[in-house]
């Protein structure tokens, strides 16, 4: 099995909606672009990315979203290197359709005392159901590494909570940790190195808020 040397995850850029939530009354979420500030993020992250990759080979895979193709495409890595797939079980949690800006404050407000995890926006998901997906795509990704010539760089471009539950489905984390973390911000990163024990570690953690509150063996 040819396991990857390292898997970075990314955060799309800055997008429309993360600078104006009035836009999800008038456009889908799939379809927000980045904004200057974004595309901006976006580059200073390919940059980063050009220089650790260096002339290394990496399968790409992207959320289906607009913001996460811009954000791939300022990369600039070179083509001759990379094979990227689209990957919709990366894309962001739905929540919901053409939406009501009051009605999802409201949900968000429920979502924050209900958690994160279990509750389902209307006609939405839940970072349950965001979850699954994930962990299906995870699996996915580990049948991959079969193969003898996979690249030894795995690079993700999705969503801040499909990150989280991408670590926490592959370092078993409880619930109870998964809700006390942050998403991270706009264009930043968070790798899996392998290490000479075969295990893979995270290169920094995400920001915690709080300190986990378990129900009981497992926290």
């Amino acid at each position: 099995m040819a396991r990857p040397r390292r898997i970075v995850l990314v955060r799309h850029g800055e997008s429309v909606g993360n600078a104006d939530d009035t836009v999800y009354e008038r456009e889908p979420d799939h379809a927000l672009a980045l904004t200057e500030k974004g595309w901006q993020q976006a580059e200073d992250t390919g940059k980063q990315l050009r220089e650790l990759f260096g002339r290394e080979r990496v399968s790409v895979y992207v959320s289906p979203y607009r913001r996460t193709h811009e954000t791939f495409r300022a990369f600039h890595l070179d083509p001759e290197l990379i094979r990227v797939r689209e990957e919709p079980r990366l894309r962001e949690q739905d929540w919901g359709n053409w939406q009501d800006r009051d009605d999802v404050r409201l949900q968000k407000a429920y979502r924050d005392a209900y958690g994160h995890f279990f509750y389902r926006f209307a006609q939405g998901e839940s970072g349950a159901d965001v979850y699954d997906r994930v962990g299906g795509f995870l699996e996915s990704l580990y049948r991959s590494f079969e193969a003898p010539d996979h690249p030894p760089n795995v690079l993700l471009v999705t969503h801040g909570l499909a990150m989280r539950l991408f670590c926490m489905r592959w370092f078993h984390w409880t619930v109870a940790e998964f809700e006390s973390l942050s998403n991270p911000g706009n264009g930043e990163t968070r790798m899996l190195v392998l290490g000479e024990d075969g295990r893979y570690t995270l290169d920094r953690p995400f920001e915690q808020w709080r300190d986990p509150e378990s129900y009981g063996v497992t926290g």
